[in-house]
């Protein structure tokens, strides 16, 4: 990092170091701060926009709170890139996101200043009520902070977190990073003034000291609680958390220091659960990112100077973009069709089903669980819904998947996106597990593509059917079969055989059909394209285990529990005794790295799984 670049920036190796600059330097430290987080990101790619708009809350955070003493927990981690560079891993910012170097998200075991793990939104609250209330039972006087934001406080779960912690008079703070720009009219000099006002222990003694004065005086006392939130509610949106028990404050400008600072220095004085609300702009100080903030939520790597440009058009489209030009076609010709997404559009290929359908597109927000029984509702009703999400936030909504949609047997459409690894992101995104957690539902359908066409295929299938579905496809692109080369229908649980071999039968489902084709190839073995991970085709297992020395299971997927099981479930069902190779994601979490890499690193490669087939045959892998 050259030193004429960034000379502040350069001393901070930990936070003692920035609590040790003198006040002025705080600001020139911020903008050094941020023009190296963009200069680093788009070398790396990651998450940008977030991270911009939390620089001067960071550099607040860790200039009042003596960390990592006082626990800084923070929500999702898109905003955590400059806790990062400012606790000790500046230098490593280099190998973000990539094999064998720095997460993308808060780590436990890669510093003592990541207090919590996450990658999910909504969990930064419930993590940190539970250190606080350890705090007080070890009567420590440590400090614990929650920062949520980027549209994570509409989950549930933060507010059954917020409505615990407010009764519990533990020392928490919660920070709302309010990056939304619809509040900006609020940010202003009245609203710093009051904010300081309110986070100072003057007004917190008078307010405490006057509760205790008028306890005696029951009519009194209800009288002045009401008006106190009157007044509150007057200028600031506070009502709904001083009802849960916080002491509300804000909102307040955060990107201006001189009041952060202040304000976090009377907060870390007061008791019991405080709830700041900090406004900040995503994207700041780069205006691409200012301009386009979702564009710059998540980058690959670009030229700062120019910003993102538009890729070279490619040679063939990506399962989401599959995904996105049928659910056009479809609600075109059918008028039940409705889709749902849990802040997922631009992920999840929706922007121009929601710009062309807007009466049949809903994005609840970061609500999984939400989305998945108002689909259930929709259902009832006769519609058609299609819930768009990604593997790894289907978990969230494990229960209702199955007591909601399963159990009543509802004709919803699971369109999960992302399914297996998902490379830079790393374990916390990664679909390891859903082919394990779904084909154990009954009612479900659950099906897996070998390529673009066959998605497009299953999608129709999944529709048509009279009950829940789901197809499940990897993230990118697949071997480039078009979409016009489709089967005209898919037989339910009827898997495909597209090569007729000796010895060994390869059983692949989804992606690694692609890597089991070059394999059959290379030792003459049959190749089945299952499709269907439930309901399994019986007839080609059975077939493959009476003619073959050697049934090998593929899936990208968790191998315990996965589709492989099922198909020695079918064999143990039938009395067959047949030697069996199960080959999928091992039984631990993989960090981050290319998908190329993680498959690698996994065996499920074509070289990892040619490899694995002639040792188990006891052949030399040479």
């Amino acid at each position: 990092m050259p030193g004429s670049d960034y000379p502040l920036l350069q001393q901070i190796d930990d936070p003692a170091a920035l609590r040790a600059l003198p006040e002025g330097e705080l600001a020139p430290l911020a903008a050094e701060l941020r023009a190296f987080l963009i200069d680093s990101v788009a070398r790396t790619g990651g998450h940008l926009a977030a991270g911009l708009g939390t620089v001067e809350l960071t550099v607040a955070l860790h200039r009042v709170f003596e960390t990592p003493e006082d626990r800084l927990v923070w929500d999702v981690g898109h905003q955590s890139y400059p806790h990062k560079i400012l606790t000790g891993r500046r230098e490593a910012m280099p190998t973000l996101r990539q094999h064998g170097g720095l997460a993308g998200f808060p780590k436990r075991d890669e510093s003592p200043f990541d207090t919590f793990g996450t990658g999910h939104s909504s969990t930064s609250i419930s993590a940190a009520l539970g250190m606080a209330l350890a705090a007080r039972r070890e009567e420590d006087p440590r400090q614990v902070v929650a920062i949520i934001g980027d549209g994570a406080l509409t989950a549930g779960m933060a507010f059954e977190a917020l409505n615990h912690a407010g009764g519990m008079d533990a020392n928490l703070l919660v920070i709302l990073n309010d990056n939304d720009m619809s509040i900006s009219p609020n940010v202003g000099g009245l609203s710093s003034h009051l904010a300081r006002i309110l986070s100072g222990r003057l007004y917190a003694g008078m307010r405490e000291g006057g509760k205790k004065v008028l306890s005696l005086m029951p009519p009194v006392h209800e009288l002045a609680r009401r008006a106190e939130e009157h007044f509150k509610g007057m200028v600031v949106p506070g009502t709904l958390f001083e009802e849960l028990g916080f002491n509300y404050i804000g909102p307040v400008d955060g990107h201006d220091l001189s009041t952060l600072v202040p304000t976090l220095d009377n907060v870390r004085q007061l008791e019991g659960p405080q709830f700041l609300h900090v406004v900040t702009r995503k994207g700041k100080g780069y205006e691409p990112a200012e301009d386009a903030p979702t564009r710059y939520h998540g980058v690959g790597r670009f030229d700062p100077a120019q910003g993102q440009t538009p890729s070279a058009p490619a040679p063939s489209p990506t399962y989401t973009e599959v995904f996105g030009d049928w659910l056009m076609e479809t609600a075109a010709a059918d008028e039940r069709v409705h889709a749902i997404t849990p802040a997922m559009g631009e992920g999840s290929g929706l922007v121009a089903y929601a710009e062309q359908f807007p009466e049949r597109y809903y994005d609840v927000g970061i609500a999984e669980q939400h989305a998945v029984t108002m689909a259930g509702g929709l259902a009832c009703e006769g519609a058609k819904p299609v819930v768009a999400i990604y593997s790894t936030f289907l978990q969230r909504a494990y229960d209702q998947v199955i007591h909601d949609i399963a159990l009543q047997d509802l004709d919803v459409l699971f369109a999960i996106d992302r399914g297996g690894l998902v490379g830079p992101d790393g374990p916390t995104h990664a679909g390891s597990f859903d082919l394990a957690y779904l084909r154990c539902l009954p009612n479900l359908v659950v099906m897996a593509p070998a390529d673009e066409a066959e998605s497009h295929a299953m999608l129709t299938a999944g529709l048509a059917h009279p009950g829940p579905a789901a197809v499940r496809y990897p993230r990118g692109r697949g071997p480039g079969r078009p979409v016009a080369d489709a089967p005209a229908e898919l037989p339910l649980g009827r898997a495909e055989v597209r090569r007729r071999g000796q010895r060994v039968a390869l059983l692949a489902f989804g992606s690694m059909v692609a890597p089991a084709t070059e394999v059959a190839e290379e030792l003459d073995a049959t190749l089945v394209n299952m499709r269907f991970a439930k309901p399994l085709d019986e007839a080609a297992i059975l077939e493959a285990a009476a003619g073959h020395e050697l049934l090998v299971t593929l899936e990208e997927g968790a191998v315990m529990g996965g589709a492989g099981s099922g198909i020695l479930e079918t064999l143990a069902r039938h009395g067959r005794l047949a030697p069996v190779l199960q080959l999928g994601l091992p039984d631990r979490f993989q960090e981050q790295g290319s998908r190329e890499e993680l498959l690698a690193e996994a065996g499920l490669d074509a070289a990892g799984i040619r490899t694995a087939i002639r040792e188990r045959l006891g052949e030399s892998a040479a």
